[in-house]
C-alpha cells in the first residue's frame, strides 16, 4: 500500500517584513535601497581637508556616518566596502601651511620686541582693515565719516553693537563680525606693545606675543611678499601629516571606525593626471594656454554617447544652484585663476601651480590637481565605474558632488555613477550654521570636555540623520536624561541577572511564565518590529532609540512587582537585546555578552592585574568590617549599634569600590556595580540633602524656641504691677485693690462692672504667664545646680 506525503501548508506572513528605503539626494524622497552585487555595498565617503583641529561639523558628519555604516553592517547584515580619502592638498591647505611657514620665520627673526616689528604689525593691521571692512561698508556711509583709519575704527567699534547695522555688513560679507574680532584682538596687541617699549620693560615673550595676536593680518602682507620663497613641498606635507594625524585620533576617541579603505590625494596624481586626459579624449575638457584644465559644462550638459539611454544632466543634485557664482568660486578656491576660463560654470580639473605652490609633472605643465577631481578618481580605483552610496555633508551637495558627478560620468560615459547619494545635516550653534571659515566653530577637543563620545553619538541618533541639528545645552539635557534612564536599566537588569546566576536553582526569582510574562515577551516582539520599521524607515534612529525607551518602561514596570515574583530568564532576554541593539549604534563598549553599555580599560588601567591587586581593596573593607562586629559583639553592644555598622559597610566602604547595596523588600540587598565616582557623587549629595535637612529642622527648632522664650518673657510682670505705673501711664487709674485690680479710675469714679470684667480677664491671663515663668526659672536654676 503506498504511502502519501502529508500535506504542508506554506506559512504566510502576518507581518511582512520592512523594506529599507533610503532618503535619497539624487530623487530628494525616500527610494528601495537595492545593491548592485547581492549583498556587497560599495560606498564611498568624502573626507576631511585637513589644515586643521577636527571640530563639531565632523564629529556631526562622520560620526553619523558611522552611525549608519553599522547599521547597514550589524543591522541588515551587508557587507560594506567603505572608502574614505585624506585631502592633503588644497588651496586652503596650501594658503595656511604658507602662512604658519612664514609666522614662525618672523618668530625667529625677531626674538625681541623691536620698533620695526611693531610698526610691521601697524601697517598689516590697516591693510587688513581697508580689505576686510571699509569694503563692506556702503561709499556714501563711509564718505560721512573722517577719512583717516583711526577714526574710521573708532566708528565700526560704535556700530557693531548695533545688531540692525551688524546685520546689514554680515549680508554683504559673513564673515564681518569674525574680521572685527581679528582687528581688535591684534590692536590691543599692537598697543600694549607700544606701552612695553616706551617702558623699556620688554621680555623675550613680547614679540612672540605681538606677532601671534596680528598673525592673521601680518600673515597677509608676508604672503603677498614671500610666497613665492615657500617651494618645499615638505612644508605642505607636514601641516597636512600633522593634521591628517590629529583628525584620525578624534574619530578614534569618537569611535568612529576607520574605512575599508583610506586614500590620500598626493598618493594619487599620476591616476588624476590620467583620468584628466581621458576625460578631454572624451570631449568634455579643455585645457589652456595657461597650464589650466578645465570640464567643460556646456559640452556635457544635454549631450548623449553611444549606447546610452538618456542625456547627460549637469547638477542632478542642486539644479538651483546652477550659475551660482559665490557657490561655484568657493569650490575653486582662492588661488585658481580663471584666465582660460570659457564659461563661469566650467570647473578645475587641473590648476597650474604657481610659485609658493607644490606641483607635480602633467601633459600641462606643473601644476596640480583640482579639488573636485580627486574622490572620481580616488573612487573609481576601487569601486569601479559604479558605486551604491556616496556620502557627506549637505554643504558638499554643489558644487562639489554635483561636479564629481558630472566629470565621473563624463569619464565612465554613463548616466549614474551613483545610485544613492546620503548628505547629513547642518550643525548649528547657537542657531548658526557651525563654519571653519568663519572661526564659528567647537574643536573635538572642547566638546569633549563637557560630552563623553558616548553621548555625542546619542545625541546624533536621537536626531535624523539628514536634518539639522542645533547643539545647545536643551539637547545636551535631553541625551543626558536618556542616557540616564538607560544607565539605571542596565544597572538594574545586570545586578538581577547576576544574582541569579550566581543563586542554586532557583532561590531568587520565579521560572513560571504568567500573563505577565508573557505580555513582556509580546512586547519584545512587538518592539522588535517597530525598530526595524524605524530603521528600514531611511534610518530613523530617534525613532528606533524611542521603541527602546519605552521597552525599557515597560520592563520596569514588571520588575516592580519585586525580585520574588520575577522571571530573570525574561528580563535578561530584553536586557540582551536592548544591549544588542544599542551596541550596533556604536553606542557600547567591551566583551558583546554583557548586558549594558560595557566598559573599556580606563587610561592607564592595567588589563593583566592579579588576583591581589583586584581583590585586596574589598578584602580589606570586609576585614575591617568582620573587626569591628567582633569588637562589638564582644562588648555586648545594643543592635543600633550594629546597623550603623552595616550602614557604614554600605556607605563608607564599598562605595569607593563601586559596589552599591539595594535594600530590596524581602530584606536582601541588591548588589550593584557601578561606576565609583556615580556612587561617591550620589552619596554626597545625599549627605548634603541631609545636611541641609537637619540644618533646616535646627533652624525650625531654633526659631520655635526663640517663639516660646518670647511667649514666656510676656510673663516676667507679675499681675499685681500690670496695671500699676510704668506699666500703665501716669494717671490711668487712681485705686487698686489686694490683688492689684483696678477700683477706681483716674478722675476717682468706680470702675463699670464691663471695664471690671476686662481688666480681671486680663489679669487671669497675666497671672498664667507669669506663673509659666516663674516654673522656666525654678528649672534653668535647677539645671544650674546639677551641671555644678
Amino acid at each position: 500500500m503506498a504511502l502519501n506525503q502529508a500535506k504542508w501548508f506554506a506559512p504566510s506572513q502576518a507581518t511582512p517584513k520592512p523594506v529599507l528605503k533610503v532618503y535619497n539626494s539624487l530623487t530628494r524622497q525616500k527610494d528601495d535601497f537595492v545593491p548592485i552585487y547581492d549583498n556587497l555595498v560599495k560606498w564611498y565617503n568624502c573626507g576631511p581637508t585637513v589644515y586643521d583641529s577636527s571640530h563639531m561639523g565632523h564629529a556631526r558628519n562622520y560620526v553619523t556616518q558611522d552611525i549608519l555604516r553599522r547599521i547597514m553592517e550589524d543591522y541588515f547584515g551587508y557587507d560594506v566596502h567603505l572608502v574614505m580619502n585624506i585631502t592633503d592638498i588644497d588651496d586652503k591647505i596650501i594658503i595656511r601651511a604658507r602662512h604658519q611657514y612664514l609666522i614662525d620665520g618672523l618668530k625667529k627673526e625677531n626674538p625681541l620686541l623691536n620698533q620695526e616689528l611693531i610698526d610691521m604689525s601697524q601697517g598689516a593691521w590697516e591693510k587688513y582693515f581697508k580689505s576686510k571692512i571699509l569694503k563692506s561698508i556702503p561709499i556714501e556711509e563711509l564718505e560721512a565719516q573722517p577719512s583717516h583709519t583711526p577714526a574710521q575704527w573708532q566708528y565700526v567699534q560704535a556700530r557693531v553693537s548695533d545688531p540692525s547695522w551688524l546685520e546689514g555688513m554680515l549680508q554683504r560679507d559673513e564673515k564681518f563680525s569674525m574680521h572685527v574680532a581679528t582687528l581688535e584682538t591684534s590692536y590691543s596687541a599692537i598697543e600694549s606693545a607700544r606701552m612695553t617699549m616706551n617702558v623699556g620693560s620688554s621680555s623675550e615673550t613680547d614679540a612672540a606675543i605681538l606677532i601671534e595676536n596680528s598673525k592673521d593680518p601680518l600673515a597677509v602682507v608676508l604672503d603677498e611678499k614671500l610666497k613665492h620663497t615657500v617651494s618645499d613641498p615638505a612644508i605642505f606635507r607636514a601641516l597636512a601629516s600633522y593634521w591628517e594625524d590629529s583628525f584620525m585620533a578624534d574619530m578614534a576617541r569618537l569611535r568612529v571606525k576607520p574605512p575599508t579603505t583610506l586614500t590620500r590625494v598626493t598618493d594619487y596624481v599620476e591616476e588624476i593626471v590620467v583620468f584628466v586626459e581621458k576625460v578631454i579624449s572624451n570631449g568634455f575638457a579643455y585645457s589652456g594656454e595657461d597650464g589650466n584644465v578645465w570640464f567643460d559644462k556646456t559640452a556635457f550638459d544635454g549631450s548623449t554617447r553611444e549606447g546610452m539611454n538618456h542625456m547627460h544632466e549637469y547638477a542632478k543634485l542642486a539644479p538651483w544652484s546652477k550659475g551660482n557664482k559665490a557657490l561655484l568660486a568657493e569650490g575653486e578656491g582662492a588661488l585658481t585663476s580663471y584666465s582660460s576660463k570659457k564659461s563661469p560654470e566650467d570647473f578645475a580639473l587641473w590648476k597650474s601651480s604657481k610659485p609658493g605652490e607644490p606641483s607635480w609633472p602633467s601633459p600641462w605643465g606643473q601644476g596640480r590637481p583640482g579639488w573636485h577631481i580627486e574622490c572620481s578618481v580616488m573612487a573609481t580605483d576601487i569601486l569601479g565605474e559604479q558605486m551604491d552610496i556616496h556620502s557627506g555633508g549637505i554643504d558638499l551637495l554643489f558644487p562639489h558632488h554635483d561636479n564629481e558627478l558630472a566629470q565621473s560620468e563624463a569619464y565612465h560615459n554613463n548616466n549614474q555613477w551613483v545610485n544613492y547619494f546620503l548628505h547629513t545635516g547642518h550643525l548649528h550653534i547657537a542657531g548658526l550654521k557651525m563654519s571653519k571659515s568663519l572661526k564659528n566653530f567647537i574643536t573635538i577637543d572642547e566638546m569633549l570636555q563637557n560630552w563623553t563620545p558616548r553621548q555625542v553619538r546619542l545625541s546624533f541618533v536621537s536626531q535624523l540623520w539628514n536634518n539639522r541639528l542645533d547643539w545647545n545645552e536643551s539637547l545636551q539635557a535631553e541625551v543626558k536624561a536618556r542616557e540616564t534612564v538607560i544607565d539605571n536599566f542596565f544597572v538594574q537588569t545586570r545586578a538581577l541577572v547576576s544574582e541569579w546566576d550566581a543563586a542554586p536553582t532557583p532561590q531568587n526569582g520565579t521560572w513560571k511564565h504568567t500573563k505577565d510574562e508573557r505580555n513582556l515577551t509580546a512586547e519584545l516582539y512587538r518592539s522588535q518590529h517597530a525598530f526595524r520599521a524605524a530603521l528600514c524607515d531611511s534610518f530613523n534612529t530617534p525613532q528606533a532609540l524611542q521603541v527602546i525607551l519605552d521597552l525599557i518602561s515597560y520592563t520596569n514596570v514588571y520588575l516592580k512587582r519585586g525580585r520574588s515574583s520575577t522571571n530573570i530568564d525574561v528580563v535578561r532576554h530584553v536586557a540582551g537585546w536592548i544591549t544588542k541593539m544599542l551596541r550596533m549604534f556604536g553606542l557600547g563598549e567591551g566583551p558583546p555578552t554583557e548586558i549594558g553599555w560595557g566598559t573599556a580599560p580606563a587610561s592607564g588601567e592595567d588589563v593583566g592585574a592579579d588576583k591581589e591587586v583586584v581583590l585586596m581593596p574589598y578584602l580589606r573593607v570586609l576585614s575591617t568590617f568582620r573587626d569591628d562586629v567582633r569588637r562589638r559583639a564582644m562588648a555586648k553592644v545594643s543592635h543600633s549599634e550594629f546597623l550603623e555598622l552595616t550602614d557604614r559597610l554600605r556607605d563608607d566602604g564599598l562605595v569607593p569600590l563601586g559596589v552599591a547595596l539595594d535594600d530590596q523588600e524581602d530584606g536582601k540587598a541588591l548588589v550593584k556595580l557601578m561606576p565609583p565616582s556615580a556612587l561617591i557623587k550620589a552619596r554626597e549629595e545625599k549627605k548634603a540633602a541631609l545636611a541641609a535637612k537637619a540644618a533646616q529642622k535646627a533652624a525650625s527648632k531654633a526659631a520655635a524656641e526663640k517663639q516660646a522664650l518670647a511667649k514666656l518673657e510676656r510673663g516676667k510682670l507679675s499681675p499685681e504691677e500690670m496695671f500699676k505705673p510704668p506699666n500703665v501711664l501716669e494717671g490711668t487709674y487712681s485705686e487698686w485693690d489686694a490683688k492689684g485690680l483696678p477700683t477706681r479710675d483716674g478722675e476717682g469714679e468706680e470702675m463699670s462692672k464691663a471695664q471690671s470684667k476686662k481688666l480681671a480677664k486680663l489679669w487671669e491671663e497675666q497671672a498664667k504667664r507669669h506663673e509659666a515663668w516663674l516654673e522656666h526659672l525654678k528649672k534653668q536654676e535647677s539645671g544650674a545646680q546639677e551641671e555644678a
